[in-house]
């Protein structure tokens, strides 16, 4: 992360069935798990729904189809000791691959990391749950709990 620096991102939560899609991802000075929707930052140029296709395209060789904006969200943040602040642009959007709605765990890759991408079920999250990433996205969701 760059120090002062606002990083704008985009990110798609797939919703489906009370479920979104998030990747697992661990805080290693906080030792924390938490859940996060794919998508990654805005290029110069491009479009906040064109970093959605863009993001998934390269984490999961995805193509994704009736991109919808539900909200920009702030988030100020500490991630391994470094803190953060992103601006971002959260959509709904559908697989145009209908098997991965039926796939416990989509795997990809970023950056020659591996991703783990689950399905969480919305209505089921606890006080004990992995926190879901960026702030104010459980309550933003929170209306979607079918």
């Amino acid at each position: 992360m760059n120090k002062n620096i606002i990083r704008p991102i985009a990110i798609c939560i797939f919703h489906y069935n009370g479920r979104i899609l998030a990747a697992e991802g661990y805080d290693t000075v906080k030792q924390e798990a938490f859940y996060r929707p794919l998508g990654g930052t805005i290029e110069f140029g491009e479009t906040s729904q064109e970093t959605v296709v863009r993001e998934l395209r390269e984490e999961l060789n995805a193509e994704v189809k009736d991109l919808r904006f539900l909200a920009a969200l702030e988030n100020i943040f500490t991630y391994r000791g470094q803190q953060g602040h992103e601006i971002v642009m959260v959509y709904d959007g559908v697989f145009t691959d209908q098997s991965l709605y039926e796939q416990s765990a989509v795997h990809g890759d970023e950056d020659g990391e591996t991703i783990k991408a689950i399905w969480i079920e919305l209505a089921s999250r606890g006080s004990d749950s992995p926190p879901l990433y960026p702030d104010g996205l459980p309550e933003l969701l929170a209306g979607l709990v079918e």
